[in-house]
């Protein structure tokens, strides 16, 4: 029994004198592929970090363009409003057409909302007194041109005789009486023929006025624009100077030159000062309030209301717009002054 302690024992004992012996095949193998696979780790792992590393510089350079794609800043406008107000649209050239004359109207040739052009024919009135006028001025002319050829007839009769007596004069065959009488006849008749072509000026003159009497029975436009109003019928009297009132009118049509339309507002005198000509003002009228109008300051009125403290401005709209009509209601809005960005 301690016989075979000690034999064991002794195989435990470790021999440091003794050679080791070579390692088998297998071990050799285990050994490699050990080897291998942690430097594949390693590998990995460093290839790994690297594409990391290049994607979130890709990523980074995608996100932050370059210094010179970014576009300069642009020029902005500041639109900030620095005062409100309100007013209408007005007309600079608005006309209510009349007749120079009274009489009956014989025909209107217009509507509400019709288009004439300067010189077209509004209205008519009854003429045929004025045609007769006229025909009697033209007759009158006629009958003071004969009388100028009756005239220079008998002048050229007064000054033959005055030729003949002042030949008879020279060898005693006539009196001196008989020559200065046809002298003085011919001077009479040299007389009556400036006054005879006077006369027929005259006369010329006063069929020309009855000329321009007869055209005055026929309105026509003063410029071009929309009619508004009609305001007289076939059948009714116009004269400029009544009252109106009953069957007689003051006027045929109202015209309006949609050209000329503007904004008039006015500006509590208190904040005057904020507005000056050739500023931006932003206008919407009451009938479209999303439409926004451009609009600029034309003049501002040197005068104040003393009743109501405001100061009347004009302003001149930018775009015509066919919506855009007479006496609309209108807010606007005066913009700050432009600023440039740096």
């Amino acid at each position: 029994m301690s016989r075979n302690t000690s034999e064991l024992l002794g195989q435990l004992k470790i021999d440091r004198d003794a050679v080791p012996e070579a390692p088998t095949s297998s071990r050799k193998t285990w050994l490699a592929a050990s080897i291998g696979t942690a430097a594949g780790l390693v590998m990995g792992f460093a290839a790994a970090t690297l594409l990391a590393g290049e994607q979130s510089s890709v990523a980074s350079t995608e996100t932050l363009p370059a210094k010179s794609t970014i576009p300069a800043p642009a020029v902005r406008e500041r639109t900030e409003t620095v005062l409100n107000a309100s007013g209408y649209i007005t007309a600079r050239r608005m006309a209510t057409v009349s007749a120079e004359v009274m009489g009956l109207i014989s025909s209107v040739d217009v509507e509400e909302g019709m288009h004439v052009s300067e010189g077209q024919v509004l209205a008519r009135l009854d003429d045929a007194k004025a045609r007769v006028s006229l025909d009697f001025a033209l007759a009158q002319v006629e009958v003071l041109q004969a009388q100028e050829a009756s005239i220079s007839a008998k002048l050229k009769e007064a000054e033959r005789q005055y030729r003949r007596f002042a030949g008879l004069r020279d060898k005693n065959y006539s009196s001196k009486a008989q020559l200065t009488q046809s002298q003085a006849s011919a001077e009479g008749l040299r007389a009556d023929l400036r006054s005879a072509r006077a006369n027929i000026e005259v006369a010329k003159l006063e069929a020309k006025r009855q000329q321009e009497r007869l055209e005055d029975h026929i309105i026509r436009a003063p410029f071009s624009g929309i009619v508004t109003q009609k305001n007289a019928q076939p059948g009714e009297i116009v004269a400029p100077s009544s009252a109106g009132g009953g069957f007689t009118r003051t006027g045929i049509c109202t015209i309006v030159d949609m050209n000329s339309l503007e904004i008039e507002v006015d500006v509590n005198e208190a904040f005057i000062g904020r507005v000056s000509a050739g500023q931006r003002v932003n206008a919407n009228l009451d009938a479209y309030p999303e439409w926004d109008i451009p609009a600029s300051v034309v003049a501002i009125i040197p005068t104040a209301d003393r009743a109501k403290a405001t100061v009347r401005v004009r302003i001149g709209i930018d775009d015509k717009d066919p919506r855009i009509l007479p006496d609309m209601g209108v807010k606007v809005g005066f913009l700050a002054e432009e600023e440039t960005a740096l």
